[in-house]
């Protein structure tokens, strides 16, 4: 009985090492599967943060930002995200892209900042209910001949004066 038993376990053994063997085959066959950042839409052309580093800290850039502000900005951030973009497109550097995106999420939460903080008005959570509803009828008749309400009137009933041919340019 041992000579059968060996020759379950080897029969078994075989069967393992088959399904492994697949398993490589499958994976070598498959194509590698890439690793995205989450909000990888927020990265922006790498070009763009070159042109923001390079209006920056021109002078025009500089005049402006002294202007404004009474003093000159750090155009640093925008050399560094240049730089971490680069990294991701061309190596695909996760650390880099996500660099960049925390960037891209501290800017958007500065230009915002005012927005958050205003307590002024009262942010509503949907349309007014009657949003839908038709103008007033003074609104009605002022709006009846201008420009817009003739190509709005000749446009639901179909018919489009297509004899105009010639249209005024000045050269």
């Amino acid at each position: 009985m041992s000579k059968d038993n060996e020759k379950q376990q080897s029969v078994t053994n075989e069967n393992v090492k088959v399904p492994e063997v697949k398993e490589q085959a499958t994976k070598a066959d498959e194509p590698p599967q890439s690793i995205e950042p989450e909000d990888k839409w927020l990265i922006r052309d790498c070009e763009v943060y070159k042109d923001e580093y390079k209006e920056c800290t021109s002078f025009r850039g500089r005049f402006h930002q002294y202007f404004i502000y009474g003093d000159t900005l750090d155009c640093n951030q925008w050399k560094k995200d240049y730089n971490n973009c680069c990294k991701w497109t061309d190596d695909k550097d996760l650390k880099a892209a996500e660099a960049v995106i925390n960037s891209e999420k501290n800017r958007r939460l500065e230009r915002l900042k005012s927005h958050y903080q205003n307590d002024t008005w009262t942010k509503r959570d949907g349309p007014p209910p009657d949003w839908e509803q038709p103008l007033p009828d003074w609104m009605v008749k002022r709006d009846e001949n201008t420009y817009l309400a003739h190509k709005a009137k000749e446009m639901k009933e179909g018919k489009e004066d297509e004899s105009i041919t010639s249209y005024c340019s000045i050269m």
